[in-house]
């Protein structure tokens, strides 16, 4: 019996078209609430396509939101997820290398592959969420991601 093993795979990446929209849609969220962020946008394997920042957000929200959208991206969840793993008791996600485990990151499909993610910083937990759902959601009007 002869098995054949494929030597590659190809998937899908968020493009640089795809990431700018969904960082307009999360900050025109982000604007009509009055919160001053920083959104990225990273590929499937957690590296960057696209960022902004708003010029009166917070220092530290950009390496925050990177980190929630690499969080996002790599565990193929909502950032938010792993923090409420910890809330409840469950302080071991604290070791997962790499991780964020904050509200803010949400995977971005295409169908039902991960295709990269957006991390939003400086509008505070379930606001991050928010904003950050935003940016998907202006997505959702393009034909192919």
């Amino acid at each position: 019996m002869t098995m054949t093993t494929p030597l590659s795979r190809t998937s899908a990446q968020i493009t640089l078209v795809a990431a700018r929209i969904a960082i307009a849609g999360a900050q025109g969220e982000a604007e009509r609430n009055g919160w001053h962020i920083s959104v990225a946008v990273v590929d499937a394997a957690g590296e960057p396509v696209a960022f902004e920042k708003c010029d009166s957000a917070i220092g530290i929200s950009p390496s925050v939101a990177f980190g929630k959208a690499r969080t996002a991206a790599l565990l193929q969840a909502p950032s938010g997820e792993f923090e409420r793993f910890i809330n409840n008791g469950q302080p071991s996600f604290l070791s997962v290398p790499g991780v964020t485990p904050l509200e803010g990151g949400l995977p971005i499909y295409s169908g039902s592959q991960v295709i990269g993610a957006i991390g939003v910083s400086g509008a505070h937990g379930p606001n991050d969420t928010q904003v950050a759902a935003a940016g998907v959601a202006a997505l959702m009007t393009l034909e192919v991601l």
